[in-house]
């Protein structure tokens, strides 16, 4: 009886790191360049769904600017689609800074380097899949 339940035992431990190995979940980095100038920070969102896009952030970080480049690092992400906005917060207001009509005053970007056409990017042209690899986007303003 002893040797059985030692038997499950090990099966249950087994499992258990398997199970943990499987949901420790990807990187996604994401490097920024062509950034004006190193004023401000970047503000890097990371979306899970469509819905949420643009508005709702799944993660978020905030990036220091060094030569006019900048880089993030997602990490432990589960398998998925995302999506990726970004905006050079120029003037450190936490803010993007809009004109009239809510065009942007201060420069921006998303994965895929999808751009809008009279409107935001897309989630359809901003998506990418996430499946237990590294990613790295590559987003230039």
């Amino acid at each position: 009886m002893q040797h059985l339940i030692k038997i499950i035992f090990v099966f249950i431990i087994s499992s258990s790191a398997v199970l943990a190995q499987d949901n420790s979940g990807s990187t996604i980095t994401v490097n920024v360049s062509n950034l004006k100038n190193n004023d401000g920070k970047v503000h890097v969102g990371l979306y899970n769904t469509k819905e949420s896009f643009l508005g709702k952030q799944y993660k978020g970080e905030i990036s220091k600017i060094d030569n006019k480049t900048c880089s993030v690092v997602f990490a432990d992400i589960p398998k998925g689609t995302y999506a990726i906005s970004l905006y050079h917060d120029e003037n450190n207001n936490n803010k993007m800074d809009t004109r009239m009509f809510g065009i942007p005053k201060e420069d921006y970007g998303c994965s895929n380097n999808a751009k809008g056409f009279m409107g935001p990017p897309k989630w359809e042209d901003a998506k990418f899949q996430v499946n237990n690899e590294a990613i790295t986007q590559d987003i230039k303003l």
